[in-house]
């Protein structure tokens, strides 16, 4: 833990945030327009700058909960959005968080930054963390993987890693990807459904 804070603190005091477009992505900001329940209960792992925090909470959503394992990143926002509520800024790693019974987390340039050999972790912290019927929804790098972060994937590695922890309802192409990104991401909706024994 502590070499990981370590390095993205060293990340964000270097100004080495590509992943930071300096605003919402499209293809989120268009999901989130179409949310009519503004009380769903919504979590925002490796948040960073947390601009779809910062959007969802001026359209009105009162139960997002963000987390970032770096201080700098988490005063960052802190700063930029101070009507953000306090307590649901958590600076701590996502994979020791213990809050559960989410509606939707949203994902976000996290998956692609950690290391891939936690990515079948990330799987089931993910269905852990979600009530049932809950949603996983955001983009994913679709490019080789290679050295990173950022660590790419493609459609086939992610069905594999997902198909039998969650029902896959989108895993496609996002057509209002960002002109670096057109063609590079998938736009995912994974629901955690219901496992019968």
């Amino acid at each position: 833990m502590a070499s990981e804070v370590k390095y993205w603190t060293d990340r964000w005091l270097k100004n080495e945030i590509g992943w930071d477009i300096g605003e919402i992505s499209e293809p989120l900001k268009s999901y989130f327009d179409q949310l009519a329940d503004k009380s769903v209960k919504v979590l925002i792992p490796g948040a960073g700058n947390a601009y779809e925090a910062e959007y969802l909470l001026n359209l009105g959503f009162s139960n997002v909960f963000v987390i970032d394992i770096s201080d700098i990143a988490v005063e960052s926002f802190k700063k930029r959005c101070p009507n953000f509520p306090s307590d649901h800024i958590i600076n701590g790693d996502f994979f020791d968080l213990t809050m559960q019974d989410f509606d939707l987390i949203i994902e976000q340039t996290f998956f692609c930054a950690i290391n891939p050999e936690l990515r079948s972790r990330y799987v089931y912290k993910m269905k852990d963390l979600l009530k049932v019927d809950g949603k996983l929804v955001g983009l994913l790098f679709d490019f080789p993987l290679k050295d990173g972060p950022p660590f790419g994937g493609s459609t086939e590695e992610y069905t594999n890693h997902f198909k039998d922890i969650f029902e896959i309802e989108k895993l496609e192409t996002a057509y209002n990807s960002i002109p670096p990104r057109k063609g590079r991401e998938l736009f995912i909706r994974l629901r955690n459904a219901a496992r019968h024994e």
